[in-house]
């Protein structure tokens, strides 16, 4: 059976190539405007606070996981109320290898191992497009399991201990992102999996990307009317089907160009075009450059 999520993390080749750890204790506010890079973030011990903008504000608990795929602007603080003025920018410490804000002396109040993910492929922005806006996992045992084996890691300075945390991040990132397919999630493809009529919909187009679907054709799949369709795929989503579907044929269009494995009639044949001129056309109103300079340029890049 087709796997919509494991083909975006494929594509997506998501890695944790920065990552620190931080302690707190006392009275303290980070505030950080990270606007586009996918943040990260798992509670070792302790509670803080994590406001991010355009969200609710979101209590962490000790083994909570918090991902954002492309992170705007946010407020890390202790677990009250933030400060209604923020302290003064004081830089944080290094106390026993670890970074410290707020209080210095003394055991820290919360540890967190945060960083930045970093996502292989070029269309990250578009696939990114795709998840859940905040991810925040709580729970679970297979999501225990994975914080305690960070955890573990990180209070030992073991051999390879970087390569180790790197990996165990890479697989906490697939398991909080196939944790929260549920229908209050944001939107993006995990909530539309959790909709079995949508799910349906969404494999259709994975599976067969080169079929003419249509609106009409995909509320078919998914047993709805055209209407009621197009509305709960897009509420669940965050984009309308046909924009999903371009989407999509686009993300594999790219990553076949890349690969240098098969023609561009190949390509557009693949990906649901009648003709290569009618999928320059698509690629070049989509992508900002016609399919033949997108290969040049991929050559020239080091991803």
């Amino acid at each position: 059976m087709i796997d919509p999520l494991a083909e975006i993390v494929v594509l997506l080749a998501p890695g944790a190539p920065v990552f620190k750890i931080v302690g707190a204790a006392g009275r303290w506010q980070v505030r950080r405007a990270e606007y586009g890079r996918p943040f990260f973030c798992v509670v070792l011990d302790g509670r803080c606070r994590l406001a991010v903008d355009g969200h609710e504000p979101v209590s962490l608990h000790e083994g909570d996981f918090v991902l954002i795929p492309s992170a705007s602007a946010f407020t890390m603080s202790g677990p009250g109320a933030p400060q209604s003025t923020p302290p003064a920018n004081v830089q944080p410490l290094m106390l026993h290898g670890e970074i410290r804000h707020g209080r210095q002396s003394g055991p820290p109040d919360v540890r967190l191992l945060v960083g930045y993910c970093s996502f292989q492929s070029p269309d990250a922005t578009l696939l990114v497009s795709l998840l859940p806006r905040l991810v925040h996992v709580r729970g679970g045992r297979r999501l225990a399991t994975l914080v305690d084996l960070v955890r573990d890691e990180t209070r030992e300075v073991r051999p390879a201990r970087d390569v180790v945390l790197g990996r165990l991040l890479q697989v906490l990132f697939i398991e909080a992102l196939r944790s929260t397919g549920r229908p209050d999630a944001s939107p993006g493809l995990l909530r539309g999996l959790s909709d079995p009529r949508l799910a349906a919909v969404i494999r259709k187009i994975h599976q067969n990307p080169d079929r003419p679907w249509t609106v009409a054709l995909l509320a078919k799949e998914a047993a709805l009317s055209r209407s009621a369709f197009f509305d709960r795929f897009s509420r669940a989503i965050g984009m309308a089907p046909i924009e999903y579907l371009l989407a999509w044929r686009m993300a594999l269009a790219k990553n076949l160009i890349r690969r240098k494995e098969v023609t561009l009639a190949e390509i557009a044949e693949r990906v649901g075009y009648s003709s290569t001129s009618a999928f320059s056309v698509a690629f070049s109103r989509h992508v900002g450059m016609p399919p033949s300079q997108y290969a040049r340029r991929s050559e020239d890049s080091p991803v």
